[in-house]
């Protein structure tokens, strides 16, 4: 017996037309490259994404092209993010922290058509125009003169549609939006969302236990809208008709301070270097703290330290851990600590908070070790494994790629995790970062977190370096705060009473800045090439 309801599709197209109909009066705030503020409200947003996406299909749009965006965190790039693919196509955003030969590489095997870019982006631009085959070139005028020929104007583009645009009946199975891996293992590797994974995963995002979306919240993403859908903030606060606070291309903390304050933003997102810097900030001015409210802080793209989550709470910025990839929508679980845990000890609270979370409603995980299916008892490591409607199920155009699905068509994600009787997800390492010493495994995300609740260092990297003895043994590569000393010692005394006594990294090397990925990651194949050669009899003891 087949139920009722009616086959009402989960597309894009809804969000835009609710959040226009019932939420115009609700502002959108954007910084522009300049550091002028520009407002609007969901009203201007509704009628000028129509006018977009009437261009787009006067100009010949078709079903399924993807339009590249190199752009900022701004109300364009919001407008670009529905109009696109309510239009028929799919939007694809475009790294601009990649190097360029990768952006051209990206733009290519995706076979972008056109290209929307900010005028301050066109001379990053130009290093890779001549290797790519766009139709279109279509500039956003923030310097405040018409782009020239051969590009096309996007204020005058959007102003020439005329009329009242009529939008295809979509099928929630098409493509909308696509992302590219960030390449840190070979080439950059599409993923392509559909509209009712972004729409589900929207839904997620509003939930309590999760973030708690509501129209009564002022959000700012600091996280890039062209990375991995911004974590979805974009779709989700639109949905709900929350205010938007877009910072642009400035995000120093004083930036992102300021934009707290003035638009009393109540939910941000970041990654955890981001959340370091407006830590520091807060505790170089703490009058901070009165000025702004009390704001919900996301984090992903690596694990918070304990250290930090403790920190922040004292200024009114609460963490809110999540875990998720380019693959996986992106958020996969979120960390809230469960009613039967309250009244635990403080120092559970924390250390279960710095863990990724339990996994949101209709995405399932487990952890394979080498004798099969971990059990969650918080210490059987293995790989996770992860599936669910907005975790995708190929990468596009590469069906070569099979490897990281398993028989039964789970994800393997190559992270190392546990999972706790709770259900609680821990991330301990990337299969590829783990240190094997002597046959046991050393997790170097544990090693960094215990580092960076030392006072004076800022960041913290552990990698594996050839040992003649154990095989492997952990280097740690620290960054000190500013001002601050701190020797291996000093370190090593820190960490012994926080790790067993095995894991202790045998050398501490101090330099000025960790190498990243485009995302902020720490890219620790560099470090490990780097540090290749490494004598142990030169310097054991830091």
């Amino acid at each position: 017996m087949d139920g009722t309801m009616m086959n009402f599709p989960l597309t894009l197209t809804h969000i835009l037309e609710r959040c226009g109909k019932l939420h115009g009066k609700t502002e959108i705030v954007s910084r522009r490259p300049d550091g002028s503020i520009h407002r609007y409200t969901y009203a201007d947003f509704y009628h000028r994404t129509h006018a977009f996406a009437a261009a787009l299909q006067r100009a010949g749009l078709k079903r399924g092209d993807r339009v590249g965006t190199f752009m900022w965190n701004h109300y364009v790039h919001l407008e670009s993010y529905f109009a696109i693919p309510v239009a028929g196509g799919v939007i694809h955003t475009l790294n601009l922290r990649l190097h360029p030969d990768d952006i051209a590489f990206i733009i290519n095997h995706a076979a972008d058509r056109w290209l929307v870019v900010d005028d301050v982006l066109l001379p990053l631009f130009d290093q890779f125009k001549d290797k790519v085959n766009l139709e279109r070139v279509i500039v956003v005028p923030f310097g405040g003169s018409r782009a020239a020929a051969p590009y096309v104007d996007y204020e005058q583009f959007i102003s020439q549609a005329g009329g009242d645009v009529t939008l295809p009946q979509l099928n929630e199975h098409e493509a909308a939006a696509m992302c590219y891996t960030s390449g840190t293992t070979g080439k950059p590797k599409g993923v392509a969302y559909s509209h009712r994974a972004l729409v589900l995963h929207a839904f997620a995002l509003t939930m309590a236990d999760t973030f708690a979306f509501s129209q009564r919240d002022v959000i700012l993403p600091v996280v890039p809208m062209f990375h991995a859908n911004a974590g979805g903030f974009a779709h989700a606060a639109a949905m709900v008709g929350a205010k938007q606070v877009f910072p642009g291309r400035q995000l120093d903390a004083a930036s992102i301070l300021a934009l707290f304050e003035r638009e009393q933003v109540t939910l941000s997102a970041g990654v955890p270097t981001v959340l370091w810097s407006i830590l520091e900030a807060l505790e170089r001015d703490p009058t901070w703290a009165q000025r702004i409210p009390e704001i919900r802080l996301g984090c992903s793209g690596a694990a918070p330290p304990e250290a930090l989550i403790r920190k922040l709470d004292k200024f009114g910025l609460h963490v809110i851990h999540a875990w998720g990839m380019t693959e996986t929508g992106p958020v996969a679980t979120v960390n809230f600590i469960k009613r039967e845990l309250d009244g635990s000890d403080e120092n559970r609270v924390y250390a279960l908070r710095a863990m990724q979370g339990v996994p949101v409603p209709f995405v399932d995980i487990r952890v394979r070790a080498k004798d099969g299916l971990a059990p969650w008892d918080g210490t059987t490591m293995g790989e996770l494994e992860v599936r669910g409607p907005w975790v995708t199920a190929c990468y596009f155009n590469n069906p070569d790629i099979t490897d990281r699905w398993t028989n039964d068509g789970w994800l393997r994600t190559g992270d190392v995790a546990t999972i706790n009787e709770d259900g609680y997800l821990r991330l301990t390492d990337r299969i590829k970062d783990l240190i094997r010493s002597g046959g046991e495994w050393i997790s170097s995300v544990d090693l960094e977190s215990a580092l960076m609740s030392h006072p004076a260092v800022g960041e913290a990297a552990v990698i594996a370096v050839a040992h003649p003895k154990w095989g492997e043994r952990p280097l740690a590569v620290i960054v000190l705060k500013e001002h601050a000393t701190a020797t291996g010692d000093e370190l090593r005394a820190h960490l012994a009473d926080k790790v067993v006594r095995w894991w202790l990294p045998d050398a501490y090397v101090f330099v000025d800045s960790i190498p990243r990925t485009s995302v902020g990651k720490m890219l620790k194949s560099e470090l490990r090439e780097r540090y290749k050669d490494w004598s142990w009899s030169a310097e054991s003891q830091g």
